[in-house]
């Protein structure tokens, strides 16, 4: 599995909220769900994202908004709407009595005018456990890409679709909700350049990417400078100076950040035994992974482990 694969089935739109809407102006959201992250794809019209630092970010018709929790945050027609008299809704699915709050939001499809000019898809992201998280420090606070035209007609006929509530609508939703993060986190990685974190731009490199692709395949092997290079096709002293300039560290150091992070992830969501998430990242033995694990993480494993808890 590449990186951001791997990131991404750590959050999904599984059983999340996600609906269609249509407004007519004056109108504001409230998004207080502390989702780790919520989408807003704008089909039609347009409105300010408003957020909890006091950012502003316009977005019109072919944008799609991701925007970093838990922080609550607004969507408003204009930011002067929020302080007049306007129709107000406030997405809050997520609490403990799983209640969703405001004026006429009931189910998959919501607004306060069929004809409304403007149109939106919104959803709000589950997490389950830690592995996403390595994804969110690699981004912005939001991110926004643009879409043409027939990427926004074919959303809304199938958000409409699915609003009419029809057997698998909320199956529906939720795959359409998940493929859009996946596409619009790929953009943004592509034009980010040299922003991009370093694993995603490995991937796009001609020396590195079969290297990486088989180590994150299968983190437990016994990879060395030599292997790797021999993945990528060239010397190891030539694969050493290109993955420490492209990623930033030399390719062991790279390995055992990944190693770490994923043991993090084991450590906080599973019951494995040491041993077991030992042999899961690429150590022979609990005593070896422990030493490792404490020099980069700063804790024990068991630490860690009843920290997290």
């Amino acid at each position: 599995m590449d990186p951001l694969s791997s990131l991404l089935s750590g959050i999904r739109a599984e059983g999340s909220v996600v609906s269609h809407a249509v407004l007519e102006a004056p109108w504001s959201i409230t998004f207080a769900d502390a989702a780790p992250l919520t989408l807003v794809s704008v089909l039609r019209g347009g409105g300010t994202l408003l957020l909890s630092d006091g950012t502003e970010r316009a977005i019109g018709a072919g944008d799609t908004a991701v925007v970093q929790g838990p922080a609550r945050f607004r969507l408003a027609d204009e930011p002067a709407t929020v302080h007049l008299p306007h129709t107000a809704y406030e997405i809050n699915c997520f609490t403990a009595d799983a209640a969703c709050t405001g004026k006429e939001l009931d189910g998959i499809h919501w607004g306060n005018g069929p004809e409304g000019a403007t149109a939106l898809i919104v959803g709000a992201y589950r997490a389950s456990g830690h592995r996403h998280e390595r994804l969110l420090r690699a981004l912005p606070p939001v991110v926004v890409i643009t879409e043409d035209a027939e990427v926004c007609a074919w959303l809304e006929n199938a958000a409409a679709d699915a609003a009419r509530l029809s057997a698998g609508s909320q199956a529906l939703m939720d795959r359409l909700l998940d493929w859009a993060l996946v596409c619009t986190l790929r953009t943004w990685f592509d034009r980010a350049g040299a922003d991009a974190p370093s694993w995603y731009r490995g991937l796009a490199d001609p020396v590195l990417a079969a290297a990486l692709h088989a180590f994150h395949e299968r983190p437990a092997e016994s990879w060395t400078v030599a292997s790797l290079a021999a993945r990528a096709g060239v010397s190891r002293a030539l694969f050493a100076r290109r993955f420490t300039k492209v990623m930033g560290r030399p390719p062991l150091a790279y390995l055992t950040e990944c190693r770490m992070d994923d043991a993090e992830a084991l450590l906080a969501d599973t019951d494995l035994s040491l041993a077991q998430i030992a042999k899961t990242v690429g150590y022979a033995d609990a005593f070896g992974f422990s030493a490792a694990f404490k020099r980069h993480k700063g804790l024990s494993p068991s630490r860690f482990r009843t920290t997290a808890a």
